[in-house]
């Protein structure tokens, strides 16, 4: 009866939330769910500088900035289901109350969306699990870093989708739903911060997610807007809720997400301005350097480029290595110099490593919160495996190593469970070794930065994480070594350029890319977007955020179209 009486507070919590989201939507004003207007189209457009000067000023009313990005959430949740607590009417108390937000601050009236995680006063972080429902009570003021973002005069206006385990590609759960990219409904958006990355590629304008493998990285290569992925100390992380705490062999980072690459190059600027080390312990007290952004940004300058195109594990399908391709040449022909990495450490290892630390616990921290029936992403399901009995465990890895002679899958099978505390020693102990091979590698080549795929496919269709889980070694990488990494959208997927070669045969591949590559369909993934990631060292944000401004403004006429109403056409509430 236990297991029964668990089973129904799942369903009935889900049904709670569901309706009190509905509830929220549908009691907004009628100018929340009206089309977007001309002047709507011009505050989406309108560069965030002039818009916080404007409300500085009294010449722009924060209301009606908040009334249209509260109509773009609207139209883009109907759409992709990215929402989850809708702050939008406690947002514009707060403001006709003029309590609460510092409409002087760098962000003075600037809509913000949050990762589900991230602790809002009066609202429920739930992370997607049922068990958290109503944990509002618990958390009654903003943690620190919205906290910050108020002091800075950010809006704080919706919260967005995610997997409960934070280790998907995909954006689902049994509170709030499935999230969908908002350019093919069959896709996914991304994970774990999908939601985040629908809205903004359905006009949002700057929000904050969290990133372990890859989760604000491959969330804007999917859906086609930007991300910087900071390292550890350089943006604030108080004030969350996670499925994982503890967990500390590949730290999580928060970090930013924008439509533009000014939006986000400002948003960054302006919160490290806001000197969050005195907000957050862990932040290190380092100041924006402006000379940074100047040294990298003179165009006078050339830069030394190294070229990741493959980790030697999935080779990038044919839309993704375009995408490095039209970087590359952009790059050559601004008179850059392009190095190649065939070289590198062994990025194999680096995933070994990775998914053992990060899975230090067997998956049981994850699982802990877990009502019984509760739905599981199948790419998290596969670190349960570790639960399993031991021979269990060692029979797969034998087969897969000796009968289906795989031994990059064997290797990952082998290693997915949980580990004594000596063993985890053991690893951080081999991680540091290997960041150091990283250090005195790049030393020795000299980069500047480097540019990559963020992932060897674009989106996967929903369900697709068992099979395209372990397909993260392009981020899960740069989680490893802690260096910064951006991602820029450049094209979508073409159906006549990107498709496979008649000859290609994905069984001959090993077996990570065996199943990764059964989910590539040019035809089927036509429109989709494909970004490139531009990776530098730790905490160099502002050389990473003048670099991808360099190559932007290198692709000209081939810069990826930003957002585009007709994303929001046809959506009926």
């Amino acid at each position: 009866m236990s297991f029964l009486s668990d089973y129904l507070r799942h369903k009935r919590d889900c049904n709670l939330k569901r309706a009190e989201r509905k509830e929220r939507i549908s009691s907004l004003g009628p100018e929340y769910h009206a089309a977007l207007s001309g002047k709507d189209l011009d505050t989406i457009n309108k560069p965030i500088a002039e818009l916080v000067s404007g409300v500085q000023s009294n010449a722009i009313s924060p209301i009606s900035v908040l009334q249209t990005y509260g109509k773009v959430a609207v139209r883009a949740h109907l759409k992709t289901n990215c929402l989850t607590e809708v702050l939008i009417s406690a947002a514009e108390d707060s403001l006709k109350n003029s309590k609460g937000v510092n409409l002087q601050g760098p962000l003075a009236g600037i809509p913000v969306s949050l990762k589900d995680t991230i602790i809002v006063g009066g609202f429920d972080t739930t992370v997607g699990y049922s068990s958290f429902v109503g944990n509002k009570a618990e958390n009654p003021q903003d943690g620190p870093m919205v906290r910050l973002l108020k002091d800075a005069g950010a809006v704080p206006y919706v919260k967005t989708n995610l997997p409960i385990s934070l280790l998907s590609y995909e954006s689902t759960n049994d509170v709030w739903g499935r999230c969908t990219n908002p350019y093919n409904k069959a896709y996914s958006p991304g994970g774990s911060t999908g939601g985040e990355s629908a809205l903004l590629a359905c006009g949002g304008r700057i929000g904050i997610g969290s990133d372990v493998a890859g989760s604000v990285r491959v969330p804007a290569h999917f859906s086609g807007c930007y991300s910087l992925r900071c390292a550890t100390g350089r943006w604030p992380k108080a004030g969350i809720l996670t499925s994982m705490p503890g967990q500390e062999g590949v730290p999580s980072v928060y970090s930013p997400m924008a439509r533009t690459l000014d939006d986000l190059s400002y948003f960054t600027k302006a919160v490290i301005g806001m000197k969050p080390w005195k907000y957050d312990h862990s932040v290190h007290p380092l100041a924006w350097r402006d000379e940074v952004v100047e040294e990298f940004a003179d165009q006078e300058r050339r830069l030394r480029v190294g070229v990741l195109r493959t980790d030697k594990v999935v080779d990038p399908s044919p839309a993704c290595k375009r995408a490095l391709e039209t970087v590359e040449e952009a790059l050559r022909r601004e008179g850059h110099e392009i190095v190649e990495m065939e070289d590198a450490p062994d990025m194999f290892e680096a995933l070994r490593m990775g998914a053992l630390l990060l899975n230090a616990d067997g998956g049981w921290w994850f699982n802990s919160y877990r009502r019984f029936g509760e739905w599981l992403d199948s790419g998290a399901s596969l670190l349960s495996f570790g639960k399993w009995p031991s021979i269990v465990r060692y029979l797969s890895y034998l087969w897969i190593k000796y009968i289906r002679r795989d031994n990059l899958w064997a290797e990952l099978v082998k290693q997915t469970r949980p580990i004594s505390a000596a063993e985890n020693w053991g690893e951080v102990k081999k991680r540091e070794a290997y960041r150091a091979e990283w250090f005195e590698y790049w030393n020795r080549k000299q980069f500047d930065v480097l540019i990559s795929p963020p992932n060897a496919l674009p989106a996967i269709p929903h369900d697709a994480s068992k099979d395209t889980f372990s397909n993260c070694g392009y981020c899960f990488l740069f989680n490893l070594l802690d260096y910064t990494a951006g991602i820029i959208p450049v094209t979508h997927v073409d159906s006549a350029l990107d498709k496979l070669p008649s000859t290609f045969d994905h069984k001959r591949l090993n077996g990570i890319a065996t199943r990764a590559y059964r989910h590539y369909d040019a035809e089927r993934m036509h429109g989709l977007p494909v970004g490139v990631q531009i990776i530098g060292r730790r905490l160099e944000e502002e050389k990473v955020l003048a670099v991808m401004k360099r190559v932007e403004n290198a692709l000209g006429k081939d810069k990826y179209k930003l957002f585009d109403p007709e994303l929001l056409n046809n959506v009926v509430d």
